[in-house]
């Protein structure tokens, strides 16, 4: 008989569930498999901690969405957002799929390159372009997306002496009732900024302005705010027609949004509070059909989501490390996951789940990374199972920005394994060591 580790004792209240006609649950339900692969059997393999990869939900997301839009508006491309995940084995993915790429560094637009993306199927956003990268996006004829007129100065003078006309557009930032506004990229729409850089653009005839962008914010909890985006981009598409008798080939909505994560302080979980992919496209492609833009002649709608694409497929398996009572009596529990590897514990009140059938009582318990820092935190108080040291675990909806926010500090980064469509597992980054280091 296994000896158990001394705890003194301590009266707490256990959590044993809500009543209601259907009885008390008092178990937390686990997850033992991912993509019929057992917790257990892939942390022996590969090691705790491990992220863990699932094609097969990459894809189910990706259909979804695309389905969710083209089923209500004609011209529809999507383009990965690489800052969200830029694992090369989950970019091809989404490439397989048709999407294009959007990146936002001279790194990101290498590694669109090196997976074999097409220069004019790349989307270059964000405010640090070196002049290099904009030479190297230009020649490959990218769609560069000017945020500021020092920008497009450089693109002026660059394209005076490569004797190219780069295809530029312009990021948008607007008022959409949302605060506080997202109005540090792109010239803005109320105070004319918009049309200053549309009217500079056009007279000086060095870029052929194809495209209007726009990015409201991240975490969009308001599809009504993508209606009054898509409008205003709509309408200055519509005023570039009538003043320059051009038609913008393309309008782009940007990312922003939601997976079914529960933000912090949220009182209700984000499962019922997130929008559907299907209420963000109605909100977009009604926008742009009510507007006075052609019928005949609509500008191809482009989306660059990212998280409520990725953050399904993702699951970090960790084991717990010790258990412990604070000097408050509450108990903590302290695992090999620390926010080192999940960045997004920050905004988000994770779902943890056992790896097994444990006991039958929960408690409010504070999980711990094992940085030896304070705030090394991954659920200050959930409702847990005693989970006790050995044990297994595991975090639910962690595909986005925690493969790239990542830091090596403490702790090496563990092994990333991808669940192909077989159910077959496959090493896609390998855990760093001493020699990499």
């Amino acid at each position: 008989m296994e000896k158990r580790p001394f705890e003194r004792p301590f009266i707490k209240k256990l959590q044993a569930g809500m009543p209601s006609k259907f009885g008390m649950k008092t178990q937390a339900e686990p997850i033992t498999h991912i993509d019929e692969n057992a917790v257990p059997e892939l942390l022996a393999k590969h090691g705790s901690p491990l992220y863990v990869i699932s094609e097969n939900t990459i894809r189910e997301k990706y259909k979804k969405a695309r389905h969710a839009f083209t089923t209500r508006y004609p011209k529809v491309q999507f383009a990965w957002s690489y800052k969200t995940n830029y694992l090369d084995a989950v970019c091809r993915v989404f490439h397989q799929e048709g999407s294009w790429a959007e990146v936002v560094s001279g790194f990101e637009y290498d590694k669109a390159i090196n997976n074999g993306v097409k220069g004019s199927q790349i989307i270059f956003n964000g405010p640090d372009k070196t002049d290099e990268d904009l030479k190297k996006a230009i020649e490959n004829d990218s769609l560069i997306h000017i945020d500021h007129f020092d920008e497009m100065y450089s693109i002026i003078a660059i394209s005076e002496n490569s004797g190219k006309r780069p295809k530029v557009a312009i990021r948008v930032n607007m008022d959409t009732g949302i605060y506080p506004m997202w109005d540090r990229f792109g010239f803005n729409y109320e105070n004319g900024d918009a049309w200053d850089a549309i009217n500079r653009i056009m007279i000086s005839e060095k870029m052929e302005l194809v495209g209007l962008h726009t990015h409201i914010g991240t975490y969009m909890l308001a599809s009504s705010a993508y209606k009054v985006a898509a409008g205003k981009l709509a309408d200055l598409a519509f005023g570039i027609e009538r003043k320059y008798g051009v038609n913008i080939k393309y309008l782009d909505l940007g990312g922003g949004f939601a997976s079914q994560n529960t933000l912090k302080g949220a009182y209700y979980p984000g499962s019922d509070t997130v929008p559907s992919v299907d209420e963000y496209a109605d909100a977009i492609s009604s926008a742009i059909l009510n507007s006075e833009l052609n019928p005949k002649n609509l500008p191809t709608l482009i989306l660059e989501s990212g998280r409520a694409l990725i953050d399904d497929a993702g699951y970090l398996l960790g084991t717990v490390i010790a258990n412990k009572r604070l000097s408050n009596g509450n108990r903590a529990t302290i695992v090999d996951v620390g926010i080192n590897l999940l960045f997004t514990s920050f905004w988000y009140e994770h779902e943890v789940y056992p790896a097994a059938a444990v006991s039958e009582h929960m408690e409010e318990t504070t999980i711990y990374g094992p940085l030896c820092m304070n705030i090394d935190v991954i659920r200050e108080a959930i409702q847990f199972p005693l989970l006790k040291k050995g044990d297994q675990f595991v975090i639910k909806r962690i595909g986005a920005y925690n493969m790239t926010q990542w830091m090596q500090f403490i702790t090496l980064r563990p092994n990333v394994v991808l669940i192909d469509t077989k159910g077959n597992d496959h090493v896609i980054r390998k855990q760093e060591n001493m020699e990499l280091i």
